[in-house]
């Protein structure tokens, strides 16, 4: 196999309308809600720069510019806490707008997430990049993202992080037939199948919001009809990836990952990860904790009081 390039780029569509959590976005982005007292797409960022990735383009849209002021510094702000002597939050100030080498481009109509990737190209070039979906949350502790780019290093091709859920989930994601390769943990992706009824779903593993694309995905986006929603999926990009030749840029792996995810696309999965990230902050745990317990246990006796 010739030399494969390394990933050194990482790209975050974040042009969704967040229709999920009007009115709290109807002027602030969904990416901007917080995980007790960091925006959920700082935590997304933090994860790519873990895996060596210091170089983001973020995919964005109207009423975004929050996101772009997020990751800049806010000299007034930093002047201020400087003279109060608050070294601790002017850290945590800083600490966004040093992250990365962030980049923006607009994506001008929602046409999908083939779309927004496909927004990348002239930034990302002729090299294999990641992308990060920012609904999806990956514990710090557990190394995904760089065991895809391992992945993508050993096989080629493009790599998708893969979970197991029960049969009757499957529907709600897009969902991978696939083959044993030496390795436990990586699979080779034969097919994939965008929400699936249980009976049509070739497995229970399902697609999170995990990629490492070889640039050849461009061409096959620009190619690629809108699916379902009239959108153009990047599911089905990697599809005909699956069936491409490896020196034309096929071939896709999949990673099972067991570990612990994050969803914040809706209500009630947010609600639980912010209460998840409080409970194991040490600055909060403590708390936080005594106070839930006791807040959980007079809501059960409030709730079974007149069953009594």
């Amino acid at each position: 196999m010739a030399d494969i390039a390394p990933v050194l780029k990482a790209v975050v569509p974040a042009a969704g309308l967040g229709t999920r959590f009007l009115p709290a976005t109807k002027a602030t982005p969904k990416e901007m809600l917080p995980i007790v007292d960091k925006p959920a797409i700082q935590y997304v960022v933090e994860e790519a720069v873990d895996a060596g990735l210091t170089d983001v383009l973020m995919v964005t849209g109207r009423s975004k510019r929050s996101i772009e002021d997020h990751f800049d510094r806010a000299y007034e702000l930093e002047e201020a806490l400087r003279a109060k002597g608050d070294d601790e939050r002017l850290a945590a100030v800083r600490e966004s707008s040093d992250l990365a080498i962030m980049h923006y481009v607009r994506q001008g109509e929602p046409r999908g997430l083939g779309h927004a990737v496909h927004c990348a190209r002239q930034h990302v070039g002729d090299e294999p990049f990641a992308v990060l979906l920012g609904d999806d949350m990956i514990d710090a502790r557990d190394q995904l993202l760089k065991r895809m780019i391992e992945a993508r290093g050993q096989y080629g091709g493009s790599v998708v992080a893969l979970m197991e859920v029960a049969p009757d989930q499957v529907s709600s994601y897009g969902c991978a037939a696939i083959e044993a390769t030496d390795e436990d943990d990586i699979v080779r992706i034969t097919d994939l199948v965008e929400k699936p009824s249980p009976e049509e779903a070739p497995s229970n593993w399902i697609i999170i919001g995990r990629y490492v694309c070889d640039p050849a995905v461009f061409d096959v986006l620009e190619k690629t009809p809108p699916g379902r929603g009239g959108e153009i999926q990047l599911t089905d990009a990697l599809r005909t990836l699956a069936d491409t030749p490896a020196d034309a840029g096929g071939g896709v792996y999949g990673v099972k990952f067991r570990g612990r995810r994050y969803d914040t696309g809706n209500k009630m999965e947010y609600l639980r990860t912010v209460v998840q990230f409080a409970s194991e902050r040490p600055d909060l745990s403590a708390e936080f904790m005594e106070w839930l317990r006791e807040f959980v246990r007079d809501h059960d006796g409030a709730g079974t009081s007149g069953n009594a």
